[in-house]
């Protein structure tokens, strides 16, 4: 869902990251999953691509400096990636967020403010974890957020 104050005149410059930002992978929220502690959840799920095949494109991924740069990295090697099941994709990023909302009683508070509401990866590029540029995506990110609440607020 899009904040209702968000400026769409052109006047300023509007970010789709605002209040629940510590859902996005690009966040600054480290991640211990695996056995090493990720910089960001995008850097682990980039770098999972590579776990089984690729370990020095895992060491390149775990030193980029940004979400960002992690993303990039697997960019450059599209025909390496051996994985590509979006089903598969979807668990890995679902056990990634598990383990960050575990770790950060700041993401449980987050979460927990959402109430019952549907949360959207307001992402106007993504319509495969977000909603995409027509608002017809799969949400898939936002989808994983909504059963993590189900799973902690039906202990």
């Amino acid at each position: 869902m899009r904040d209702s104050l968000l400026e769409m005149s052109g006047k300023v410059i509007a970010f789709y990251e605002r209040e629940f930002y510590c859902f996005s992978n690009f966040s600054s929220f480290a991640v211990e999953w695996q056995g090493r502690l990720w910089p960001t959840s995008e850097h682990a799920y980039q770098a999972s691509r590579f776990f089984e095949t690729h370990p020095e494109i895992v060491e390149e991924i775990f030193k980029a400096k940004s979400a960002h740069d992690a993303r990039k990295i697997t960019h450059k090697y599209p025909d390496l990636i051996v994985n590509e099941n979006q089903e598969e994709h979807i668990k890995t990023m679902e056990d990634i967020c598990w383990h960050k909302l575990q770790q950060h009683t700041y993401i449980q508070k987050k979460l927990l403010q959402t109430a019952d509401k549907e949360i959207v990866e307001d992402s106007p590029q993504d319509a495969f974890w977000g909603w995409g540029e027509n608002r017809d995506g799969r949400n898939e990110l936002g989808k994983i957020w909504m059963r993590l609440r189900d799973k902690i607020t039906k202990k």
